[in-house]
């Protein structure tokens, strides 16, 4: 591993708070690299934008304001932050410009275009779903002012099945995403027949 990305992996594992937020980072990079095995793609854009593109959702980095929390958007402050950091760290500065693209570009409301940017955003998307997604929801419950109960992950499981797999880019993507889709039903099929409608 290059300086720079050394440098990278480093200062995210420093700063990802809560700390389980840190795993999400290298899983993303090597599901998007697995999905771009055969194309021609920027790896250290790619890497670069895989590591970096949630800094601002880490406690340190956003808002502690429950009210300008709600409003937050992370995505304007992590570019800014990759733009001060990677180059002290030694990252290409010709290649700022694409990092930054796929960062903006990498939720599921977002038309990517570059391909490290289709990469990214489709690799976000399928950590979403399936045993990965599942696991990332219910950590979130009852400290983050989105998910106060169980009650409240499970809509957000529900809008991932439904929503989530139409917006995949890559015929590889919604292959992979096929297993995910359906172990999160079966999942939340037991929860509707276990719970009653009294999951809280």
């Amino acid at each position: 591993m290059s300086g720079w990305r050394e440098s990278v992996v480093d200062y995210i594992r420093a700063e990802a708070t809560p700390v389980d937020k840190y795993g999400h980072q290298p899983r993303l990079y090597a599901l998007a690299a697995r999905l771009g095995e055969g194309m021609e793609f920027d790896d250290d854009i790619l890497f670069a934008a895989a590591w970096m593109h949630d800094l601002g959702v880490f406690i340190g980095h956003r808002p502690q304001d429950a009210q300008e929390l709600a409003r937050w958007d992370h995505v304007p402050y992590t570019i800014a932050r990759m733009r001060e950091l990677l180059p002290a760290w030694g990252f290409p500065l010709e290649k700022i410009d694409g990092v930054a693209e796929a960062i903006r570009t990498h939720q599921p409301k977002d038309e990517p275009v570059r391909i490290e940017a289709v990469l990214l955003r489709d690799a976000d998307i399928l950590e979403q779903l399936g045993a990965i997604g599942l696991f990332r929801a219910v950590a979130k419950t009852g400290r983050d002012s989105r998910f106060p109960t169980f009650s409240s992950v499970l809509p957000v499981l529900r809008n991932a099945v439904d929503g989530l797999p139409g917006k995949l880019n890559l015929a590889r993507s919604r292959t992979l995403a096929e297993p995910r889709i359906d172990l999160l039903r079966r999942v939340i099929s037991a929860l509707d027949e276990e719970a009653d409608r009294l999951l809280f």
